[in-house]
């Protein structure tokens, strides 16, 4: 065992340090990760399962609801797109069926060169990302896409995209010219599935300035069988994270009323496309919200050892070095994110925040470029650390003090596309 613990255990009240003992942690992420949870895919009977059992764990530490929630689940729909019939002509070409992708909003959709945005994407930008991007907006759209990128738009056909109601009719057809003309008739099955987040809060004397603390509590479901086992349980990705939520909601339940309002929140839908830290941003003023301390993946230690983890946008804001400053005397220490390339900034449920300008970055120990059991069957409670994800958690308790107590205020996010 690592030097930081009798350092920390020295700044940590001895009542509250109960609340982060590692048999606690323990039995939290046991239960997340747990077979009978299924892999906790977004919208199943196992995923309402693993909400209420975070709710019954922040009714435990008697967290209150948001103002006007009726109790810790946070409901909303989200709809997808069965498509039944497909036509398409742009010009005095018909398209074939096979180069038509839908994310349809109504059970009908008919456009003769009008009714939809016309857009054209040629080659040369991040096809994935932009389509992904019109996904998340208002308004009818039309997109004719360089038939370069068939294997992109191929993946989303097998990962079907889930919508908020109302987002609006969305048509991407492939093609090798810009159309002048379009005639389009597609008839669709909508299916609405309710998902839920899980919000807890500890009232602090500032009602109007808030900290988050997050995780997603959602994975992959099950799969294939790999030697047998068809779950991907997610252990680290992330139990990990929403136990170390768990945790901070009952250590800070037992001290003294904190400066700042107290959110922990367990998002679901992360792994199909943050849908759930998409609705809680709506629901808060940004402008509210003071930071935000996204947790993902804490489970195995990082490339420096024990001790340490790494935050995602660690230049774009003064968090971390605040951070640090809360943890001298201690041998833990926060990194920047070794792993630019990967965009992880953007991968975690911190992105929609970060976007609305708020100091929020994602805390994690994954080695993302030999990582061995993410994404996998294998990534179960006996594949991690809980001795260092316990060290990790009272890190992030202590590192985030003088946030909470409201004498230290991160900068803002500025300029972020």
């Amino acid at each position: 065992m690592h030097k930081i613990l009798p350092v920390l255990l020295l700044c940590i009240s001895i009542s509250a340090t109960a609340q982060l003992k590692k048999n606690n942690i323990s039995r939290v992420l046991g239960t997340l990760a747990a077979d009978s949870m299924a892999g906790r895919k977004a919208g199943s009977e196992q995923s309402d399962k693993a909400a209420a059992f975070i709710a019954s764990e922040f009714k435990k530490a008697k967290l209150q609801t948001l103002p006007g929630a009726a109790d810790y689940l946070q409901s909303f729909g989200m709809t997808r797109s069965e498509v039944q019939e497909a036509s398409v002509k742009y010009d005095s070409t018909v398209v074939d069926p096979a180069d038509i992708l839908v994310f349809a909003a109504t059970e009908e959709i008919n456009w003769n060169n009008t009714g939809a945005e016309k857009i054209y994407i040629p080659k040369g930008i991040n096809i994935g990302q932009k389509i992904f991007g019109l996904t998340q907006e208002k308004g009818d759209k039309i997109v004719f896409v360089d038939s370069s990128y068939r294997r992109t738009i191929n993946r989303f056909r097998s990962f079907p995209v889930q919508r908020f109601p109302g987002s609006g009719n969305i048509v991407v057809v492939l093609t090798t010219v810009e159309p002048s003309s379009y005639n389009v008739a597609i008839k669709s099955k909508i299916i609405t599935t309710m998902l839920r987040n899980v919000v807890g809060v500890i009232p602090g004397k500032r009602t109007e300035e808030y900290v988050v603390f997050s995780a997603h509590y959602d994975h992959l479901g099950s799969g294939k069988p790999v030697n047998g086992d068809t779950i991907f349980n997610g252990a680290n990705d992330d139990a990990s994270g929403t136990t170390a939520v768990i945790a901070l909601a009952e250590y800070f339940a037992k001290m003294k009323q904190p400066e700042r309002t107290l959110v922990f929140v367990a998002f679901t839908a992360e792994e199909s496309g943050g849908y759930g830290s998409s609705y809680f941003s709506k629901q808060l003023d940004p402008a509210k919200v003071m930071a935000m301390f996204n947790i993902e993946m804490i489970g195995t230690e990082s490339k420096w050892g024990k001790n340490s983890a790494y935050i995602t946008g660690y230049e774009r804001t003064d968090f971390g070095p605040l951070l640090q400053e809360n943890l001298k005397g201690t041998q833990f220490t926060f990194y920047p994110d070794p792993y630019p390339t990967q965009n992880l900034f953007f991968r975690s449920d911190n992105a929609t925040l970060a976007r609305l300008g708020v100091p929020a970055h994602t805390i994690s120990t994954s080695k993302m470029d030999s990582e061995k059991f993410y994404h996998t069957v294998d990534d179960e409670i006996e594949t991690l650390d809980l001795e260092n994800m316990t060290m990790i958690i009272k890190a992030i308790a202590k590192s985030s003090t003088g946030i909470i107590e409201g004498k230290q205020t991160p900068s803002r996010v500025k300029d972020l596309k």
